[in-house]
């Protein structure tokens, strides 16, 4: 245990007060470390299985609390308020990032790898981590611990929702390789495991049941976790049927995700996207 983590784990439980030099000191290097990739707020373990890092969670959730609302400077009328110790990240030529102008905003305390492609306006919260080689696109959203693989494309208004409280709870998770697409929503402790293809618009929770129909099953969230999308699969909207009089007789549907198919080893994903859709 570091003395980062006795510090931080102490303000959140009480056993010491959160307004002292030492907890402000240690919640800046836990920022530090979380902009580096030395911590995470979740990590895998070598079967895969991924895990909260409950005292980054708990040393964040610190931060918020002793932090002190303030005026951002911005130009012309705009006025900016947030806590003094979250302000937004500083990036610099030789971290390699690309961030197109045009009003995105990355917090302090979010890994960025190098070349990040951010398109404008994207917005990436404290404690998220993007892989090397990724593309946040237009109106994304990574929202707080979330974890974003390497050469992943969020596509334009991808939403992918933090996880911040309760500390043990697994926060959204995007291995490499991943296609979102455009006005997905990823939310609740969903993984989403390595090559998969969400089709535009998908929608995953973690009251989410989705369809396999190649190994006709239906995935749900196990007790106290959170949904979780198989390796190369193909995702796709959909609907399915309400059952009962008075649905069938106004025809009603709920929407669904529908697994169609799963990416070869050598088909890319828009590839496959396009030909399952056909």
């Amino acid at each position: 245990m570091t003395a980062v983590q006795t510090v931080l784990q102490a303000a959140y439980s009480g056993a010491r007060p959160a307004a002292d030099p030492e907890v402000e000191a240690a919640f800046e290097l836990l920022l530090e470390q979380l902009e580096s990739g030395a911590v995470r707020a979740a990590e895998s373990d070598a079967d895969g299985r991924w895990h909260a890092n409950i005292w980054v969670k708990e040393g964040i959730l610190v931060g918020f609390r002793i932090g002190r609302v303030v005026e951002f400077p911005a130009s012309g009328p705009l006025r900016f308020f947030d806590k003094h110790n979250l302000p937004p990240r500083a990036l610099r030529l030789e971290d390699g990032v690309r961030v197109v102008p045009g009003g995105t905003a990355v917090r302090r305390g979010a890994h960025v790898a190098p070349n990040v492609i951010i398109m404008p306006p994207a917005y990436i919260n404290v404690g998220a981590s993007i892989g090397a080689g990724s593309m946040i696109d237009s109106h994304a959203l990574v929202g707080s611990c979330a974890q974003i693989g390497a050469r992943v494309h969020l596509s334009a208004a991808a939403q992918i929702g933090g996880v911040l409280e309760p500390p043990g709870a697994r926060p959204v998770i995007i291995e490499d390789d991943v296609l979102v697409g455009g006005n997905c929503g990823v939310y609740e402790g969903t993984l989403v495991r390595r090559r998969a293809v969400l089709g535009a618009g998908v929608v995953l929770t973690a009251s989410t049941p989705v369809y396999d129909v190649v190994n006709e099953q239906i995935l749900r969230a196990a007790p106290g976790s959170g949904l979780e999308i198989p390796a190369g699969a193909v995702v796709v909207p959909g609907t399915r049927s309400l059952r009962g009089a008075f649905a069938s007789t106004h025809g009603l549907a709920l929407a669904t995700p529908i697994i169609v198919k799963y990416r070869d080893a050598d088909t890319d994903a828009r590839t496959a996207l396009e030909s399952a859709l056909r």
